[in-house]
Parts: C-alpha cells; structure tokens; sequence
C-alpha cells in the first residue's frame, strides 16, 4: 500500500479534514490508513490494551488521551499485540513509551511526545465515540491516513479503497 498525504490532499480537497501539525512517527510503519476506532480516555490505557487485543485488520485506532504527557497511553507490549492483531496503526493524542521497540514494529504510530512512565490500569474510558483534536473530530467508521507529511480523516470509504488498491 502506498498513498501520500499531500496528493490524496490535492485529489480529494472536498474530502479530507486535515489534523493540526503536532504528532510525531514513532512505529516501524511511516504510512498506515484505515478504519477508525476510537477511545476516549485519560491517563489510562486499559481500553487501548484490551482493544489491541482484538481483531484489528484494517483498522486505527484513535487515541484521545486528552493531550496529556504526564502518562504513556501506548508501550511494547500493547504495540506487539496490535501488531499481533493485525492492527495498521494507532494515532494517539497522548504520550507513548518504549520508543525503540515502537520503531521496530511493522506498526504506524503517532503521538505528541514519549514519556518513560505508564498508567493506571483503572478500566475507565469510552469506545467508538466521536473524538475531537487538532482541529478534527474522528468519527468511528470514517477513515483516518497518515504518513510523514501528516494525518488526515475521510468519511469515504472510496478514498480509502482507491489508495489500498492502486496499482
């Protein structure tokens, strides 16, 4: 699979929302796209670890930890499970830890920033329901691309499906 950010951008300006310039690469993956699911939560990544561990082909998970980079919402060992999973990325308003081992998985992720510490597992948070950072809200359902150049969202599953299966 290969799309570019900017040209799906130039393509389908009437389709895409753009998020605000402030996450970073992190996993083994520079570009990764898919259906969203998201989590709502704060300081506590009980629900990325027990979504992880689901089916997640073709699926990103979208992680609004409210900007928060007191607590890393993602680390090695939820990451492998995704990867496990078949997930394609995780995009994370949020810290991540364990950034070397992020950076070997074939796995995309984004986030703000690392931080070495991990959270509290006190099983509170919210899923599939719309969040809203950067100056975008991710719908569940809609789709979400990112690569080095940004992130973006699309409600098409036309989009999506013409990039997956360029030739």
């Amino acid at each position: 699979m290969s799309f570019s950010t900017p040209d799906l951008c130039d393509d389908n300006p009437e389709l895409v929302r753009v998020l605000e310039p402030m996450l970073a690469n992190f996993g083994g993956r520079d570009s990764f796209c898919g259906e969203i699911v998201t989590i709502k939560c704060h300081e506590d990544n009980s629900l990325v670890k027990e979504n992880a561990a689901k089916p997640g082909h073709g699926k990103v998970m979208v992680v609004d930890g409210g900007g928060s980079m007191r607590r890393a919402l993602l680390g090695d060992m939820i990451a492998e499970n995704a990867v496990k999973n078949g997930w394609e990325g995780l995009v994370i308003f949020g810290c991540v830890r364990d950034v070397d081992a992020l950076a070997e998985l074939d796995l995309g992720v984004q986030a703000l920033g690392s931080i070495p510490l991990k959270t509290d597992k006190r099983g509170i948070g919210d899923l599939n329901v719309p969040v809203t950072f950067g100056g975008v809200t991710f719908v569940p359902g809609e789709y979400v691309y990112a690569d080095n150049n940004g992130v973006l969202v699309s409600a098409s599953a036309l989009l999506y499906t013409s990039h997956l299966f360029r030739t």
